[in-house]
């Protein structure tokens, strides 16, 4: 097997501005008032779908540190069959899994408008933002293919 060329180290400035964006998204998203936990969720969703399991094991584990229960956690992958969410809460994971799955070129209409119903213009901004530095990281550690080990 070839080893990867970690991205972190092969251009540290740009890993140094993945950081710094991740820091304002989730500044963002605490102005906005998502709950650092749900913010996890979040981001834990769209490693799911991803199959980042390098994000996936982290957001887990912040999530738990943040106070989210361990119930939330594992209905997360099926969240829309569950009552552990509010609509608020539904629609920003419905939108992050859009912004996730956007490779069609879109972002149908109908979902950003379920979206606004439910989220002020500050929370849709920080979960598109969310979306994007997560899926940003996803990328960054799946195709450094970041360890996972016990």
């Amino acid at each position: 097997m070839t080893n990867r060329v970690n991205l972190g180290k092969s251009a540290p400035d740009l890993y140094q501005a993945v950081i710094e964006l991740d820091r304002l998204a989730s500044e963002a998203a605490n102005e906005a008032g998502i709950d650092e936990g749900f913010s996890h969720l979040l981001r834990l969703r769209a490693s799911q779908i991803n199959q980042c399991a390098f994000c996936v094991r982290l957001h887990t584990r912040d999530a738990l540190a943040s106070g989210e229960s361990s119930d939330r956690i594992a209905v997360l992958p099926a969240w829309r069959e569950t009552a552990y969410f509010s609509a608020k809460e539904s629609a920003a994971l419905e939108l992050i899994e859009a912004i996730t799955m956007i490779s069609d070129g879109q972002l149908p209409d109908e979902l950003y408008q379920r979206a606004a119903e439910n989220l002020s213009n500050e929370e849709i901004s920080a979960v598109e933002w969310l979306a994007i530095v997560i899926n940003t990281w996803n990328r960054i550690a799946i195709s450094s293919r970041y360890p996972v080990q016990e």
